[in-house]
């Protein structure tokens, strides 16, 4: 299977479309199961392993693994012939053009600090383009989900239709970052710090759960890079199922990572990328 890619306009099969709710269910039905393992470990005391020993601390828990171990142990009897992307455990590709991409905590630095600001990321493509997405933050019982049927949320046992905001200009917009140090060079910093300069407001912080607040229209624009394929792929459906507009700084698919900028309207987003593109390096 090569990249995941986005829809252009291109139509799902039949199959695909009959069984969106089927999918949806076994999304929703991991992120239970999940948060399970999860919340035993939050803000209590456990290992934290550096990844790779190397450059900016990328931390792994047990809880990470756990979360992981637990969505492909239901993915094998539910969808046995999908393929699994995840961060933790790697790739098992099948001959099926579903493939589901697992980010078992997005935002590990701030699990380990105890902040709420991470989230469980749940997605399907199919034929390489995302077809749904599902952010979950257990501790403050928020879920986040996507799919041809539109952008939802729940909280306090309410459900909700996201939408985002309306902003066409970066001198109006809120921007965010997780956190400059993450950025993959200082030629991307240096792009960065020049749109924040043009816009009303940033903060830093948020991981996944940035793109949540994008598609329910509380910020504006989101810039990052160094992301990896299961950082993003859940969030594309969220953001443009909601009405927003995310690519690569280049413009081409998110969904393989990289430099992503992701905006709550097409005329943001047109404003920020040719502000990126025009960024002394």
């Amino acid at each position: 299977m090569n990249g995941l890619g986005q829809m252009n306009g291109e139509a799902m099969t039949d199959n695909s479309i009959d069984n969106i709710d089927l999918f949806l269910a076994t999304a929703h039905e991991m992120a239970d199961l999940s948060a399970g393992k999860i919340l035993p470990f939050f803000r209590r005391e456990f290992s934290v392993l550096h990844k790779d020993g190397k450059g900016i601390f990328d931390p792994v828990t047990d809880a990470d693994r756990k979360s992981e171990e637990v969505i492909r142990s239901h993915l094998a009897e539910k969808w046995p012939d999908h393929s699994i992307i995840g961060e933790e455990f790697g790739q098992d590709i099948k001959d099926d053009d579903h493939c589901w991409i697992i980010d078992p905590i997005d935002g590990t630095r701030a699990f380990v600090l105890g902040s709420p600001l991470w989230g469980t990321l749940i997605g399907l493509s199919f034929k390489d383009r995302p077809l749904i997405g599902m952010m979950n933050q257990p501790f403050t019982g928020e879920r986040f989900w996507a799919s041809p049927q539109g952008a939802f949320a729940r909280w306090g046992g309410a459900e909700t239709i996201l939408k985002t905001r309306d902003c066409p200009n970066p001198s109006e917009a809120v921007i965010t970052t997780t956190c400059p140090d993450l950025f993959a060079t200082d030629a991307d910093r240096a792009k960065f710090d020049e749109l924040r300069s043009q816009c009303r407001m940033t903060r830093y912080g948020g991981d996944c759960y940035n793109y949540c607040l994008l598609a329910m229209g509380t910020v504006d624009l989101i810039v990052e890079s160094g992301l990896a394929s299961y950082d993003i792929a859940p969030l594309i459906p969220l953001i443009e199922q909601s009405g927003g507009v995310i690519t690569t700084w280049s413009g081409e698919s998110a969904a393989n990572g990289g430099q992503i900028i992701a905006a709550g309207s097409k005329q943001l987003h047109e404003k920020a990328l040719a502000l990126l593109s025009k960024s002394a390096l």
